[in-house]
């Protein structure tokens, strides 16, 4: 497999390597490959306790009318404040 990257993430690769964190550029790539793995299993993780949370909230009781582009935004905003 072949890569292509930006002059800026090559640097960034070779600047891992020669400080000595990494020796070779595929450990580099490896291991941010292995961070955006993680990262995503936390957003699905997150995304699915939010769906079991509405669910739950749905099924109450007392849940009374539901504003769906209400639950949507606070929905959202949290996920971007977790992302970040």
């Amino acid at each position: 497999m072949n890569v292509s990257l930006t002059p800026e993430l090559e640097k960034y690769v070779r600047d891992k390597v020669d400080s000595g964190s990494y020796i070779t550029s595929s450990e580099v790539v490896r291991e941010a490959l292995r961070l955006l793995q993680e990262r995503d299993r936390i957003y699905e993780s997150r995304l699915a306790e939010l769906r079991r949370e509405i669910k739950k909230g749905l099924s109450s009781p007392d849940a009374g009318e539901l504003d769906f582009e209400a639950v949507k935004r606070e929905g959202l905003k949290r996920l971007s404040e977790n992302r970040g």
